[in-house]
């Protein structure tokens, strides 16, 4: 099972771990029922050296995004980006291969059957 980190993901998530002067710091995405679509995205930053069991951990250049197996089913194969746009900034998963429908804002989506 795959997860792309996209260079602008990696960008944001050393500036904030250079801000909080703290290199431990890793992207915790988890994905449980609820938005408009069936399914919603939860992002945290959390310290890597504080994973649980079930964790499968994603690198890149030195930056961790992590997900628990279950929330992992529902996003193999996409990728983890960070978009600036006028309503504001986010990381965000893109390019969903499970995903049949997504929303608006990209918070929820809706899984293919």
């Amino acid at each position: 099972m795959h997860i792309e980190i996209t260079d602008r993901a990696v960008k944001q998530l050393k500036y904030i771990s250079e801000q909080e002067k703290n290199s431990n710091n890793a992207l915790r995405i988890t994905v449980d029922s609820g938005g408009c679509h069936g399914f919603q995205y939860f992002y945290d930053l959390m310290e890597s050296n504080s994973f649980k069991e079930d964790d499968v951990v994603f690198e890149n250049d030195g930056v961790k995004v992590v997900v628990d197996e279950i929330s992992l089913g529902m996003i193999k194969g996409s990728k983890i980006d960070y978009t600036e746009e006028l309503i504001g900034s986010q990381f965000q998963v893109s390019d969903n291969p499970q995903a049949a429908s997504g929303c608006g804002c990209g918070i929820s989506f809706e899984i293919k059957v």
